[in-house]
């Protein structure tokens, strides 16, 4: 892990960088679910007192991304089979809101950016790259939400729910056909994007992201139930 600087000057405050880290530790899977988490090893780890962390610890507890022990300290957690369903259907009606407004003010210009963006993600397909898969899918929507930069809370919303979201989303790509389904579900968004049809394009959207739902439910929680 790396040292934080205590001086303020040109950055973060401490307490923020090391909830930053340790956010961002926990989303992208670096604790093992049921790893214990105490304020004397991650500060001792961070090199920084433990103050800053023990902020962090509770703050990311109220986040529900980690759970507190009976006796000291927290442990990290999986989210539940309800809870990430109830996540991906809650960006479902984000994501799919948003494509509605991205269709009334997208340029050629951008929709030949998703289109490469697209292509590549295809070509990766072909040559069973998941990663890079995964990388050039997470561009090809990092590219739509920058298209509603100045809608802030909107924007804000995506970027956070995102940050949940992409944990569990390269490990659906592992799924079988879920690769596959991913890209052609852009080819799909990209398709109603260009028709300029906000309808379709909602739609389109929260087809995709369900079919995402239930990839990431069949990967994280096995066969559901018929």
């Amino acid at each position: 892990m790396r040292k934080f600087k205590t001086s303020t000057k040109n950055g973060l405050p401490v307490r923020e960088k090391v909830y930053q880290y340790l956010k961002s530790a926990v989303l992208a899977g670096h604790f093992d679910p049921g790893e214990r988490l105490t304020e004397e090893n991650l500060a001792k780890k961070l090199k920084v007192s433990r103050t800053p962390v023990r902020e962090a610890l509770h703050k990311l507890e109220s986040e529900g991304l980690i759970k507190p022990r009976k006796k000291r300290g927290f442990i990290a957690s999986r989210d539940s089979k309800e809870e990430v369903e109830e996540l991906l259907e809650l960006r479902a009606v984000l994501e799919g809101y948003t494509l509605r407004l991205i269709s009334e003010r997208i340029s050629e210009e951008t929709l030949e950016q998703l289109h490469g963006l697209v292509e590549k993600a295809e070509d990766a397909l072909r040559r069973n790259r998941i990663d890079e898969v995964f990388r050039w899918n997470t561009q090809f929507h990092d590219r739509l939400h920058e298209l509603v930069w100045d809608r802030h809370r909107l924007h804000d919303l995506i970027v956070n729910m995102r940050k949940y979201v992409l944990r569990y989303r390269k490990d659906t790509l592992q799924y079988p056909d879920g690769g596959k389904r991913a890209v052609e579900g852009h080819r799909k968004i990209l398709l109603a994007l260009k028709l300029r049809d906000p309808d379709l394009c909602e739609r389109i959207m929260r087809d995709h992201i369900r079919e995402a739902k239930e990839d990431a439910l069949q990967t994280l929680f096995g066969k559901l139930q018929e």
